[in-house]
């Protein structure tokens, strides 16, 4: 049997380690948590760029296919016009957002992206919350440079 030293000290060596691991834990935690709160403001505030990138990578990619198609000498006539007027749909979409995008940024709004589809138009702008002036301004815009009606404008803001 061990004596009453030998439990004394196994005890207070396994009460150190319990402190030490509760140690270990406050400061592991903590500085996880430092990094979550980094990594979350620097998402929003790059979510403007990274969607940039994003959205022309995409595209990049789809034109490139699009080209493939046109100088393939085994697509058939209809294939590479199809390829063609994608091509320049994907085009005028281009333009017509950055041209959008540009006017919103023109009413003061630091930035903005917007994305277009056959029905429906998104705005994402960086604010933490729009005024009612604010929404108009951008409604406005939308409405004067596309053929979207209210009822097909998303207004997102994000900060």
């Amino acid at each position: 049997m061990l004596s009453k030293k030998k439990k004394i000290f196994i005890v207070a060596g396994f009460c150190i380690l319990l402190a030490l691991t509760g140690v270990l834990n406050l400061v592991i935690n903590s500085s996880i948590s430092d990094d979550v709160i980094k990594t979350n403001t620097t998402t929003t505030a790059n979510f403007f760029q990274t969607y940039r990138e994003d959205r022309v990578d995409a595209r990049n990619e789809e034109m490139l296919y699009l080209d493939a198609i046109i100088a393939s000498s085994s697509s058939s006539a209809e294939a590479k016009q199809s390829a063609e007027e994608k091509k320049a749909e994907i085009l005028a979409t281009i333009e017509s957002e950055l041209t959008l995008e540009s006017l919103i940024k023109a009413k003061g709004f630091d930035d903005v992206i917007v994305t277009t589809a056959a029905s429906n138009i998104n705005v994402v702008v960086q604010s933490a919350e729009l005024t009612s002036t604010e929404v108009a301004q951008i409604v406005d815009v939308i409405q004067n440079q596309t053929d979207y009606t209210l009822d097909n404008i998303k207004i997102i803001p994000l900060e």
